[in-house]
This record gives structure tokens, C-alpha cells and sequence, in this order.
């Protein structure tokens, strides 16, 4: 429930700015953090209060007045309502979340796009549906980039228009006539739509070999409606329509997470394998800051942690060039999502794929990474760990054939430069876990400092399984700031970190995050900011301010500590209980209400026996 400080501060701050505003503008007015004022807005909207306008970003106005959108800067987007008249399909998933709280859950024009497009897929599968809709959104944003690149140069010279070098120079995918976004537009409503963005997915692969295998080319198949597919087109068209050229791409990149993320909640369990949801990954990213380095993720999905990491130098200030992504995905159709994924952001990216996977053809086996950032499967039986008995990776134990949890966490160490950090999501089972040799593993590990830190994550966090997780960090080197000359390559921030040596941070975060639906939890700015807050004063970082230990929420413990507790990483055995907040009731005051409260209960209790036996004395049994 929303306090209703917050809520007379929004009002007051609306009425200061005339009654209505954009919400970009209100959002700065009031200085809020993007949780805070979605969840304030989604509550005055749903009483009343306020209404919602139009434009791009949105704006409200107070009832009871007339509201004065803010003035788009183009033409507004399809009618999304009219384009969603068709009835929705008996079970239709909803959109990922509803309400606002910065990690993908934005509530604008993201998710009423999401609602229209999926009404438009009547019975087609969402399995099926995210290629055909997601396809169209990167041909959207290649197409704009291409035509804004075009115009750039058609004012200095026309010849170099046509030049495709020009393009390729510049990142930017050349799009050949017949595959341009306005070609497609205009044949929107032609019974033979499907070929022709097929022939358009063609020939961008043809003259984009990055992009060879990539693309989605069955929108002929006959299950697929072509009616559909127009209005489809038609609604894409709609996205950052008259928008610069950077702002056109942001929008569409957004839309285009936002719509993974839509999927991975429509589809459920199987939407797990793609997509690790955005406020698992933003904690990762927050905790490690890849400023700069090589980032690898041997598992990659869809490729959201490179996507949060490039948004992480952006954001403070870092130069995106100064980190190197590289990947491997075992799923060829993932795969593929990664790669548009990357693209409409712009995202230079080595990202490889082959059946076998990163356990059995390392394609990346010689090189060795400053950050790494992975969600690999939970718990997995069948990694073929028989066939890996001898391998060099597995320098803490051989881990168990019926398990690759310990075999993930070895690949990745193995693969770490010499002060290179990692954070790992895994199921809660791998922090305590004795079989099949599991803890000689682990305390090997942690007897060689490997283990930084230990997260304990809220349940419902995940697509694919309500199995309780937690986040691995693992440090090559918890000394960075060593004599001069033996730091192995340390950054100068590294250097100035504290000797971290025989201590391991526990975080206990299971308390944190709100649901965003019926089964899913988010966890919030304010959550993810406490968490990485906490590691980088623990570590030592200047700015971060003194670390020091939270009854119920975080604890250094050294090395004799986890010893006693027979190296078992589970965050609540050594954080304790949280201390209880002095309310100022005295003891006489708490007990007493608490006996009268159940004291009622009991009396409740009394009158359905009561009622029970009467209506039980009343059966007749012939």
C-alpha cells in the first residue's frame, strides 16, 4: 500500500507544475528513484486521482480537469486498443509485470505494445510467436539506423549513399532496398507478406555475413496468419516514429527486452532457458562493475548480462569500448535471440555457438576474462561429466557426474585473468550440498580464497523454477592492492581495495523484492543498490564508505568461522537474526493486545464448532 505521504507529495508537485506533466518531468520534479514514483502513479491512476495522458513518455493530469498531454514530438503511435479489437485467446499470458520498479517491468508504452502484439498471435504458440514478433522489431531497427546513417551521408555525398562500406564502417547493417522497413509497410496488407519479409530477411544475411544463420525466415509457413502479420507490421511501425536517430534506437531497444522478458513469462518454465530476469542480472552487474576488461558468459541466453553490462559503463561515465564481450550458447535458436539482442543495441559482441556447449568444445579455451557473469542451468544430471574425468579445469576436485553445478563453478574460475572477478547464479543446494564429494569441492574452494561472497536471493525470482537461488562471487585475487609490481595486472581502483584474504561476505537478501504478479518477485533499486552497497564498502572501495556487519543481513566471516560450520556458504547460518526495531510499546501494552487478539480467536473458534455440530446433528442417515 502506497503511504499516503507519498502520494499528497506527487498530488502537490502536480499541482506546482500546472495540474498535468510529462512524467519524465514530474519523475525529475519530485527526484524520485523510477520504483518509487511507477508504483505512486500506478496507485493515484487505479483511484482516480490522476489520469493518464498521451505522448511518448506519458504524461497525468489531476482529475477533475482537463488533462493537457504533453506534445509528442511525432506522430503518435497506432491506436494500440484498435489494434488489439480481436478477441484475447481463452489463455493468454499476461505481460511479465505490472507495475513499475526499474528492473523490466516498466509500466508504459512497452507493455501495451506487449499486450497488442500478443493479442495479435491468437493461438499461436508464445514459443512460436517470439521469433515472428521479435524478428520484425530487429528488422524495425536495422532499417532505422540504415535510413538515418543514409541521410547523414545523401547531405554530404550521394555516391557514398550507396556505398555499403560506408555502413559497415560505421556498425550499421546495410539493408538493401527491398528489405527497408517502408517496403514492408506498404505491403503490410498484401496476401503475399510472408514471402517478402522472408526474401528481406534473405538479403540482409547476404550482404551482412555477421549476421548469416541469424535471422528468422518462415513467415510463409501457411499456420501463419498474414492478416496477422500486417497488423503486426503496422503496430511495429508505430515505435519511434519521427523519433533523432539515437533516441529511435534506445526505444526500440527497450521494447525489444521488453518483449524477451514477456516471452520468458509467457512461456514459463522454457522461458528460463533464455532469459535470466533483469533485477538478477543488475545485481550481478552492480556488484562486479565491468568498467573495463574482457566480459564472458559461457551460458549466455539471450544475452541480458552483456546487454546490462554495456548500460553499466554508459551509466557511470565509462567508455563503451573499453570492454570486450564474449560468449558461448549451446541452443542454436538462443543463440540466434542473442545475436539480434546485441545488435539493436549496437553491441559489438564475439558470442560462438555449438551443440556440445562449454563443457565439451570450449571455443573460447585460451583466453581469460576480467569479469565473468553467468546463469547457467540449475542442478543439471545430463551434462556428460563421464566423459570428463581427467580435465584440467577441475582444479579443487573432480565434480560429480549426476551434477554440473561444481563443474560450472570451475569452468568459470578457470577461465578468470588473474584479478579477474565472477559472479555465478546457482541453486541454494550448491552453497550446502554433500554429495558426491560436493563439499570437498567446496572447501577447497573457499581454503583457496576463491569465494569473495555469498548472496541469498528471494524465492520467485525466476521463469523456470521456484528452486530458491543464490549468487556465487568468486575473486581470483583478494589482495589486488599488493606491493607494487606483483598486483598482476590490477586496475588502480583494484590496487586501492583491502586485503580481503581469509574472509568471506555473506548477504542474506531473501527478505527482499516485492511481487509483481502472482508468482513472481522483483527485486527493487533500493534492494539491488543495499546489496552491491554493502560488497564494495566490504572490499574496501573508496567512496563506499566503512563496512560493517548487519544482524540478519550481512557478515564477514573468516575462514575459522566457516570452518566451524563445516565450510557450508548458506548466508543464514552466519548473519543471525535481524535485531528488532524498538516500537516504543512496552511489554504490558503488546501482550495485552496480543491476548485479546487471541483471545477473539478463540471465541471464533468456539462458534464454527458450535455451528458445525449443529448442522452435523442435523443429517438424517436412513
Amino acid at each position: 500500500m502506497v503511504r499516503e505521504a507519498l502520494r499528497e507529495r506527487f498530488i502537490d508537485t502536480l499541482k506546482d507544475l500546472g495540474g498535468s506533466a510529462g512524467n519524465g518531468r514530474l519523475r525529475e520534479a519530485l527526484g524520485w528513484q523510477d520504483d518509487t514514483y511507477w508504483t505512486v502513479h500506478a496507485a493515484l491512476i487505479e483511484d482516480g486521482t490522476v489520469i493518464a495522458g498521451r505522448g511518448r513518455g506519458g504524461s497525468v493530469a489531476l482529475a477533475g480537469r482537463a488533462a493537457k498531454p504533453a506534445t509528442p514530438k511525432a506522430p503518435r503511435q497506432p491506436d494500440l486498443l484498435a489494434a488489439a479489437e480481436a478477441p484475447a485467446p481463452a489463455a493468454a499470458p499476461k505481460p511479465a509485470a505490472k507495475r513499475g520498479n526499474g528492473n523490466g517491468a516498466t509500466l508504459g508504452f512497452e507493455a501495451q505494445l506487449f499486450l497488442a502484439a500478443d493479442k495479435l498471435r491468437k493461438n499461436l504458440e508464445p514459443s512460436d510467436y517470439k521469433h515472428v514478433a521479435l524478428g520484425l522489431i530487429f528488422l524495425k531497427h536495422i532499417s532505422l539506423a540504415f535510413e538515418a546513417k543514409r541521410a547523414a551521408l545523401l547531405a554530404e555525398d550521394a555516391t557514398a549513399a550507396e556505398d555499403p562500406d560506408e555502413y559497415l564502417a560505421e556498425n550499421v547493417f546495410w539493408v538493401p532496398k527491398e528489405a527497408r522497413w517502408s517496403h514492408l509497410q506498404a505491403s503490410a496488407r498484401q496476401p503475399t507478406i510472408g514471402k517478402i519479409i522472408d526474401d528481406a530477411m534473405a538479403a540482409i544475411e547476404a550482404h551482412n555475413p555477421g549476421l548469416k544463420g541469424v535471422l528468422p525466415k518462415d513467415y510463409n509457413r501457411p499456420a501463419l496468419d498474414k492478416v496477422m502479420l500486417g497488423e503486426l507490421i503496422d503496430l511495429i511501425s508505430g515505435i519511434a516514429t519521427g523519433e533523432a536517430g539515437d533516441t529511435a534506437k534506445d526505444l526500440l531497444g527497450r521494447v525489444y527486452e521488453y518483449f524477451l522478458g514477456g516471452f520468458a513469462g509467457s512461456e514459463g518454465k522454457r522461458g528460463g532457458e533464455f532469459y535470466t530476469p533483469r533485477s538478477v542480472v543488475r545485481v550481478l552487474v552492480e556488484m562486479l562493475e565491468p568498467y573495463k576488461g574482457r566480459v564472458y558468459d559461457p551460458c549466455c541466453g539471450s544475452g541480458g548480462m552483456f546487454v546490462q553490462s554495456e548500460r553499466f559503463v554508459a551509466e557511470h561515465g565509462g567508455r563503451i569500448g573499453d570492454i570486450a564481450i564474449y560468449g558461448q550458447e549451446s541452443n542454436y535458436t538462443t543463440w540466434r535471440l542473442a545475436k539480434m539482442n546485441l545488435a539493436v543495441r549496437g553491441i559489438d559482441a564475439d558470442i560462438r555457438w555449438n551443440n556440445e556447449g562449454s563443457f565439451h568444445k570450449d571455443e573460447l579455451k585460451d583466453l581469460r576474462f576480467d569479469f565473468i557473469l553467468a546463469n547457467p542451468p540449475f542442478n543439471v544430471s545430463d551434462w556428460g561429466g563421464e566423459r570428463l574425468r581427467e580435465d584440467a579445469r577441475w582444479v579443487f576436485g573432480v565434480p560429480p557426474v549426476g551434477n554440473a553445478n561444481y563443474g560450472w563453478l570451475q569452468h568459470i574460475w578457470w577461465h578468470l585473468a588473474p584479478n579477474g572477478t565472477a559472479g555465478v547464479v546457482l541453486a541454494n543446494g550448491s552453497m550446502s550440498s554433500g554429495q558426491s564429494g560436493e563439499d570437498v569441492i567446496r572447501r577447497a574452494m573457499v581454503e583457496a580464497d576463491a569465494v569473495d561472497c555469498m548472496v541469498a536471493l528471494p524465492g520467485q525470482l525466476f521463469y523456470s523454477t521456484q528452486i530458491p537461488a543464490c549468487l556465487w562471487f568468486l575473486a581470483r585475487n583478494k589482495n589486488p592492492g599488493q606491493e607494487a609490481g606483483s598486483a598482476g595486472g590490477a586496475t588502480e581502483k583494484e590496487r586501492r581495495w583491502r586485503d580481503r584474504r581469509g574472509e568471506v561476505l555473506f548477504i542474506d537478501a531473501r527478505k527482499m523484492g516485492a511481487l509483481v504478479d502472482r508468482t513472481r518477485r522483483e527485486l527493487s533499486d533500493a534492494d539491488i543498490a543495499r546489496i552491491a552497497d554493502t560488497y564494495h564498502a566490504w572490499r574496501g572501495e573508496k567512496g563506499a564508505g566503512a563496512y560493517a556487519d548487519v544482524p540478519g543481513f550481512c557478515k564477514a566471516a573468516t575462514l575459522e568461522e566457516i570452518r566451524a560450520h563445516n565450510h557450508v556458504l548458506t548466508p543464514g547460518r552466519y548473519v543471525g537474526a535481524a535485531d528488532a526495531e524498538d516500537d516504543d510499546v512496552s511489554f504490558v501494552e503488546r501482550y495485552a493486545a496480543l491476548k485479546a487478539a487471541l483471545d477473539e480467536q478463540f471465541a471464533q473458534a468456539d462458534r464454527l464448532a458450535r455451528d458445525i455440530r449443529g448442522s452435523l446433528a442435523g443429517i438424517v442417515i436412513r
